[in-house]
């Protein structure tokens, strides 16, 4: 079984949990639409392909043994615009119910790394950037990382500039129960978030900007194994960019959002049929 073909499968199951479509025909019976779970399917496969919505479901078309893998033959795939307007439709809480299931797929630890990196919003016509006031040109992704696996527990993205402590926080209060210890750089360096950390039961490892001794001590007093792992979150990142892509397609701040979500499941399940 080819790579395309676990991946296929492993999304499909993954589709069907996430939307709780167990049972029901991928193609359309009778005048009804596709299946949730088909749509969301052909969703990760258009971000493994790294291909735009025309150009995924042309080469889709020519995959009938992928095609079955979902409940679809050559002839019942949708029209590009269907895929559209579904992915507007579906709500953010369905792709970040994937993501979370997406990261079951592998067997995490207990310690977690956080970082930052800034993924570009494709390059639009001066006359649509006038029309919608277009102007931020890089959406920032946090990630939450298990440093085992390098499978993405968790995302938070933006096109505001908020500090990277308010970020870390929010997505470390969002999996509090499933860390033990989180792992981030200086940018990170906030007292009250260190506090935090500790009131739900998660070790920091956040290092000080030394500007006292009494930094340089809390410093030494950090474990050095755990905390060069943080770089791990690194190696996430340039990864799904070296795979999946630096940019987005969409263009509205929400679709953005989901399409990061998206690509960070389908790393997932990537790196699990790679295993």
């Amino acid at each position: 079984m080819s790579k395309i073909s676990r991946f296929t499968s492993k999304a499909v199951r993954l589709a069907k949990n996430a939307v709780g479509g167990r049972g029901e025909a991928a193609a359309p019976e009778g005048g009804g639409g596709f299946a949730d779970y088909a749509v969301v399917s052909l969703h990760c496969l258009r971000i493994y392909l790294e291909k735009s919505y025309r150009e995924a479901l042309d080469l889709l078309s020519e995959m009938p043994q992928i095609l079955a893998e979902i409940g679809l033959e050559p002839g019942d795939l949708p029209h590009h615009s269907t895929l559209v307007k579904a992915f507007d439709r579906f709500e953010m809480k369905i792709w970040r119910v994937l993501l979370r299931l997406s990261a079951q797929l592998h067997d995490t630890a207990d310690h977690a790394a956080m970082d930052a990196t800034f993924f570009d919003r494709e390059t639009a016509s001066k006359h649509y950037c006038r029309r919608t006031n277009y102007r931020v040109q890089t959406l920032k992704t946090t990630a939450l990382v298990d440093t085992k696996t390098q499978a993405v527990l968790d995302v938070h993205c933006t096109t505001e500039k908020r500090h990277d402590t308010q970020i870390g926080w929010q997505l470390a209060l969002r999996n509090a129960g499933e860390i033990a210890s989180l792992a981030a750089d200086k940018g990170y360096d906030w007292q009250q978030l260190r506090e935090k950390l500790r009131e739900e039961g998660v070790r920091p490892l956040i290092k000080h900007r030394e500007f006292r001794p009494i930094d340089c001590a809390h410093n030494a007093r950090i474990d050095g194994s755990l905390y060069g792992q943080r770089a791990l979150s690194e190696t996430v990142f340039s990864t799904i960019k070296r795979t999946l892509g630096h940019a987005v397609r969409a263009r509205a701040w929400y679709r953005e959002f989901r399409e990061i979500v998206l690509m960070c499941a389908v790393y997932n399940i990537k790196r699990a049929v790679n295993q």
